[in-house]
């Protein structure tokens, strides 16, 4: 744990490190902190600027991370709501912000990349320990049974109040550090940690199942199930690596079959959600019907959208027309960052999120980064549900790991002199 937080770097490197340790630690908490944090890195960022970093921008990384952005931005220019379109762009500066404030950084990402993983991961773990230790105080407080824990009350947006913070987003941040530990688990030597982190990773998925987040809980099972299995090379560890995700799978399998709560949401409520009918008695409507009205504003205009800052305003329209009341006076937008993305730019800018998705796949693969692998397919899979670029903790999340994973797996020199390594780091990267 000491060598995350004491590095042997110059005092200039040291400050963007911690810069990045504290963006990540307040990272599940209230945006003013993270925002602040975040200005204050590029800040520090612009202070240090050598011309030699400038050059960085140019390079096809930083165009990956912002081309969502600038598509975005160029759809305002056609939009019919232009105040609410450079609302929009505000929000997701970060997509390029980002990216270019890293390229002009003097750290050395790659280097530090495995830190800042696990400190995210540690940061994840205190965070679900923290609403766990809430609950309890609560049902401590109403004089309530313990198994109120697993129910209603307790459970989705309820368990990840206390900290404000959406259940989906909280989810794939737990989702993540779950195949980070994971990885940590099948690289550590027996006897250096691995009890410890098999802890987080059991903590980690109880949380999971308390945020009951369905698209989320999709995407961990595919991480686990399908991308580990096609990384890892060595016999050895395919051996432990399956015996380990058998014995998850089942546990979670198991506690999602015999407690109610939890069958309801993940099965039943699933059901309801991919439904094509609704009925005016229905407190929300099923996401399924709220898509088909949006494709049907995205046949009408396929290829450029309707502009950036339009989605909500011409989705009402369509849930009244629909008589999805309960959608309509909670405005909700596509709940889908693909079909978000064909109201506002189109099959132009889908298919740009399709690429940009597809090259860090590809990246993750020809570098075996199974976190990075690992990353997109919960970024793929999570498009699905939510529209993960339109709220700030999605955009922090998705523009911090896709800059943080192609920096660190692009060759790069820096100014400053060989660095000593410590020897337990751990190589997260490849098998």
């Amino acid at each position: 744990m000491k060598q995350l937080f004491f590095i042997q770097d110059n005092l200039t490197n040291k400050i963007s490190y911690y810069h990045l340790v504290c963006f990540l630690v307040a990272l599940p908490f209230d945006r003013f902190y993270s925002e602040l944090i975040f200005i204050s890195f590029v800040i520090h960022t612009l202070i240090h600027l050598r011309i030699e970093y400038v050059k960085r921008m140019q390079s096809k990384e930083v165009l990956v991370v912002a081309v969502i952005f600038l598509a975005g931005l160029l759809s305002t220019v056609y939009s019919t709501n232009k105040n609410q379109a450079l609302t929009d762009a505000s929000i997701q500066l970060a997509l390029i912000l980002f990216p270019i404030t890293i390229a002009c950084n003097g750290l050395d990402i790659k280097r530090y990349k495995e830190p800042l993983l696990k400190i995210f991961g540690f940061t994840c773990v205190a965070s679900i320990a923290y609403l766990y230790v809430d609950a309890l105080q609560t049902i401590q407080y109403f004089h309530l049974p313990v198994s109120a824990l697993i129910e209603t009350p307790f459970l989705n947006q309820n368990f990840s109040a206390p900290i404000e913070l959406h259940a989906t987003y909280l989810s794939m941040y737990v989702a993540f550090s779950i195949c980070i530990f994971l990885l940590l688990c099948l690289k550590e030597k027996p006897g250096s940690g691995r009890a410890g982190y098999i802890c987080c990773i059991l903590l980690l998925t109880m949380g999971m199942l308390q945020l009951s987040s369905r698209a989320v809980g999709i995407a961990l099972i595919v991480m686990v199930v399908l991308v580990f299995p096609f990384f890892l090379v060595n016999a050895k560890r395919k051996i432990l690596y399956a015996a380990t995700a058998i014995i998850w799978l089942l546990m979670l399998s198991f506690t999602v079959q015999h407690i109610g709560t939890f069958r309801e949401r993940y099965f039943s409520e699933l059901g309801k959600d991919l439904s094509s009918h609704t009925t005016n008695i229905e407190v929300t409507e099923p996401r399924m019907v709220r898509w088909k009205a949006a494709m049907s504003l995205v046949a009408a205009s396929p290829v450029i959208g309707y502009g950036g800052g339009t989605e909500i305003t011409l989705l009402k329209k369509k849930y009244f027309e629909r008589k999805l009341y309960s959608s309509y006076l909670n405005q909700f937008n596509a709940h889908n960052e693909y079909l978000s993305l064909l109201i506002k730019t189109g099959m132009i800018g889908f298919l740009i999120y399709g690429f940009v998705l597809a090259y860090g796949c590809f990246i993750a693969w020809k570098k075996k980064d199974i976190a990075f692998a690992s990353f997109m397919v919960l970024i793929a899979i999570t498009s699905a549900s939510e529209n993960i670029l339109d709220l700030n903790k999605g955009i922090f999340f998705y523009s911090f790991f896709f800059t943080l994973f192609l920096m660190a797996n692009k060759k790069r020199h820096t100014d400053r002199g060989p660095m000593k390594t410590t020897g337990n780091q751990t190589n997260l990267s490849n098998d």
